[in-house]
């Protein structure tokens, strides 16, 4: 009988890893915690990395004492939650997960411990998705899962003795290829198919929370930073007519309330019925996709002539949902130009609420106000081209603010003269109420740019902006923009002006317009396919919706079929995985030719043996063969150098009956 290969062999605990092989598990191990350092608070990924680095090098040629690794999970620890705060949620055992990482390099010595650190360190690009679910977390982790199972093949061909580092990479790598593609049509069918929940299980992500979005209230300076952010915050794509970029005002929430500093959403207008609009000949027909953030506030081109599906209206038409927009949303609307915007008269209670101003601030803004309405009379209208004259004349625009006192209104008209959208819109809203014209600040976005790859429009965060609204009895509520009233010599200081490598920027849009493009595609199929589009998945083929149990009858289904069919590839070749049983069994049917073939029962050594005596002349060389392929296989190889391997490989595929 022949002894099991596995009674001989050395305890994976005790086969330490040479220098090659050590490199390879710490390079893997690095790839899979990439990602998920890159999604961490970037002093706590930088001092992870450092740590990590710093402990592969300390116990390259021996782990390090069990009292020092204690030492550093401990301070690593500690840093964690000094860094993120002592709480145990998502974002921190995320970073708990990384910093334990770095310190598994510390006992890293053995087969066992690189497995065992392979094994953990897998977690990481999974967990990587539960912060962010951008397209570079993605290939990252495919990097990562490559690179480990790289390692992990390498690994069992140093257990197995048989290494031999003479395998190209690129053989390797198809390895790894094929295994991936056995397992790419079950990880298909698992996203299409597998029944979605409506919401994630682990709730709303800290990084849309920590995007910035249109607020239900306005102060000065609220909006500076939004001023200096270019990511996008929405995309529209056109159906038919498109408003030119004059026209795309997308109405957020808009602001009745005001108590001398701070502009507030009415909490009053979603109970309110809501205003009616006469839309006049032109209309647009639109798909508005929103980006990830924690507000309610849906937008959309003014002015809106329905809600949405899952959105309502409120009396002033401003957009809302019932939840946070914490995931990328897709929105088919249908907006027009305005002929009339509310009732032929307003409603005692809506002209006193935006009438209303707070007692004893801007007197000087009032008593301007008050001098107005003297001088018009009852004309509205002449009172609002007033300001915007005065504004056109003697205003310009800025984003370099000075901080106001009590009277903000008063300092920002009569002395400084000088801001950007939010003070323009609020003191101008301040100066028709006291003028007796009913008015309100609406928040949004102004502007848009054209993808032309893509083709559609990219709303960006820096487009946002305030304007006013007023009340006038032949039209109704009418969109006033003080702030482009300001003549074009008298803005100073833009968003434009402080950057200097706009001519570059300018050069590269082509490069922004293609990588914003395939964003957006990934936004749509990828992180846009909820349940709601999981379950019309088959209405294009005029199945209509189709519901959880199916959804898993036909998961069920396929992932059989797809398991059935990976059986079947791997075992309809019969070859032997073992390079050295692969030699030897053809060498074996080489004989078999002259009709010496080896009984199934019969030892290697002992076939070679009868082949010996049968041949005339006798066969010394497979005698030899049939020892050493005997002596390797079974027998123990403790030190025994993979170059032997090599060689008894080399002979096996060379020799000839």
């Amino acid at each position: 009988m022949t002894t099991p290969m596995s009674s001989t062999r050395i305890s994976s605990t005790r086969i330490r890893l040479d220098p090659r092989s050590r490199a390879t598990v710490l390079i893997a191990g690095a790839a899979c915690v990439l990602p998920l350092l890159l999604r961490l608070e970037p002093k706590l990924a930088i001092g992870t990395a450092v740590a990590g680095v710093a402990v592969a090098i300390g116990a390259w040629r021996r782990p390090l004492p069990a009292w020092l690794r204690v030492m550093l999970a401990l301070g690593l620890a500690v840093a964690v939650f000094a860094t993120m705060g002592v709480n145990f949620g998502r974002d921190t055992g995320c970073a708990i997960l990384a910093a334990m990482l770095a310190v598994k390099p510390a006992e890293t010595d053995s087969v066992r411990d690189g497995r065992s650190l392979l094994g953990f360190a897998l977690f990481a690009p999974f967990a990587t998705f539960l912060l962010d679910q951008v397209p570079l977390s993605l290939v990252l982790g495919l990097v990562a899962v490559v690179c480990a199972l790289l390692a992990m093949q390498r690994l069992s061909d140093l257990e197995s003795g048989e290494l031999q580092d003479e395998v190209a990479w690129w053989k390797r790598l198809a390895g790894v290829g094929r295994m991936l593609a056995l397992g790419l049509p079950i990880a298909l069918a698992a996203f299409w198919l597998f029944p979605r929940l409506a919401t994630p299980l682990w709730g709303v992500p800290d990084r849309a929370q920590a995007r910035p979005g249109l607020a239900d209230s306005m102060s000065p300076s609220d909006w500076e930073d939004m001023a200096l952010d270019d990511t996008p915050a929405a995309r529209v794509r056109f159906f038919g007519n498109t408003p030119s970029q004059s026209q795309m005002y997308f109405r957020g929430p808009v602001f009745s309330d005001y108590d001398g500093r701070t502009w507030s959403r009415a909490r009053w207008a979603v109970a309110y019925p809501v205003a009616p609009v006469r839309s006049g000949r032109t209309r647009w027909d639109y798909e508005l996709s929103m980006e990830p953030t924690d507000r309610r506030q849906l937008v959309a081109l003014d002015v809106p002539l329905a809600a949405p599906a899952n959105a309502f209206l409120g009396e002033d038409r401003a957009l809302r949902v019932e939840r946070p927009l914490d995931s990328v949303t897709r929105w088919r609307m249908r907006s027009g130009e305005v002929a009339r915007f509310g009732d032929t008269t307003l409603a005692p209670f809506l002209r006193t609420r935006n009438l209303a101003l707070p007692e004893g601030f801007n007197p000087r803004t009032v008593a301007l106000a008050r001098q107005w309405r003297q001088d018009a009379g009852t004309d509205d209208a002449a009172i609002v081209n007033r300001a915007l004259d005065w504004i056109r004349r003697d205003f310009g625009y800025t984003l370099q603010i000075t901080l106001a006192g009590r009277n903000a209104v008063d300092q920002f008209l009569f002395v400084d003269k000088r801001g950007y959208c939010e003070q323009f819109a609020g003191s101008f809203v301040v100066l028709m109420r006291a003028a007796g014209i009913p008015a309100r600040v609406v928040g949004g976005y102004a502007g848009a740019e054209y993808n032309a790859v893509g083709e559609y429009w990219v709303v960006r965060r820096s487009d946002a902006h305030a304007w006013a609204e007023v009340w006038l009895a032949d039209r109704g509520w009418t969109r006033i923009d003080p702030t482009a009233a300001v003549a074009p010599e008298n803005v100073f200081d833009t968003l434009a002006d402080r950057r200097a490598d706009g001519g570059l920027m300018a050069s590269l849009q082509p490069v922004w317009d293609v990588g914003d493009w395939a964003l957006n595609g990934w936004n749509e199929f990828v992180l846009g396919f909820n349940a709601e589009r999981q379950r019309a998945l088959f209405r294009p083929f005029g199945l209509g919706d189709i519901d959880t149990e199916l959804l898993l009858m036909l998961f069920s289904l396929i992932a059989l079929t797809c398991l059935a069919a990976t059986v079947w590839l791997l075992s309809r070749d019969a070859r032997e995985r073992d390079p050295l049983l692969r030699a030897w069994h053809r060498l074996g049917r080489r004989y078999a030719k002259l009709g010496l073939a080896r009984a199934p029962h019969e030892p290697a050594l002992d076939w070679a043996r009868r082949v010996d005596r049968a041949r005339t002349g006798g066969d010394a060389a497979l005698r030899a063969l049939g020892e050493r392929f005997s002596r390797w296989r079974y027998g123990v190889r403790r030190g025994e150098a993979v170059e032997g391997l090599n060689a008894l490989l080399r002979d096996l595929r060379a020799h000839r009956p």
